[in-house]
């Protein structure tokens, strides 16, 4: 059994990941999170783009643990925006992971644009750093567009204010399984399975 180390602490992800993988047959590798392996300095994430940070937290985890590790590092751009807030997502409205004054803030910044220009994607980009090995970085995107007002009370982040192309629910009103299918983090870590499976090889 090859242990992988994912670089979270957030439970959905870690579900995600296994979830990815049991759909896709790969055996023989068991996710670990930062609460299964001894503490060790994380660099804070000063990255200007989501590949530089992805990357950078795969290294740290690698490096620590001797693990292969995955790393992802994720967010929202926003067409009005130009792009923001990007991997500014997190602590949009100035404290980290606060999703109900994040999501507020998104909103009212929003207040006046015309639906037509709403666009938005969700950015995951997925690292894979195996010590003194390979480096894969992957990115997955899944756009759509941001609504007037939050639906829904799954998922989390942005997930509320989120509509998928083509679709006329928030993400946060898709089962796990219908998110996992069509996501931006689903999208990348798949790009990341032959790597995993070689790992399990």
């Amino acid at each position: 059994m090859s242990r992988v180390l994912v670089a979270s602490r957030n439970a959905k992800k870690l579900k995600e990941l296994r979830r990815i993988l049991d759909e896709a047959g790969v055996a023989g590798v068991e996710i670990v999170g930062l609460d299964d392996v001894p503490p060790y300095d994380e660099a804070p994430e000063t990255g200007a783009t989501f590949e530089e940070n992805a990357l950078a937290k795969a290294r740290d985890g690698a490096a620590a643990t001797g693990l292969p590790c995955v790393a992802d590092d994720s967010g929202i751009e926003v067409d009005a925006l130009n792009g923001m807030p990007g991997v500014l997502s997190a602590r949009w409205a100035g404290r980290h992971g606060d999703d109900a004054a994040n999501n507020a803030l998104l909103l009212g910044q929003l207040g006046d644009v015309p639906d037509e220009r709403r666009g938005a994607r969700f950015v995951s980009t997925c690292a894979l750093v195996v010590p003194g090995g390979a480096e894969l970085v992957v990115r997955g995107e899944w756009p759509g567009v941001i609504a007037r007002k939050p639906m829904g009370e799954g998922g989390f982040g942005y997930d509320p204010l989120f509509v998928p192309e083509g679709g006329e629910v928030s993400a946060a009103q898709l089962t796990p399984a219908e998110k996992d299918a069509a996501s931006h983090r689903g999208r990348a870590l798949r790009q990341l399975l032959p790597a995993l499976a070689e790992l399990a090889g």
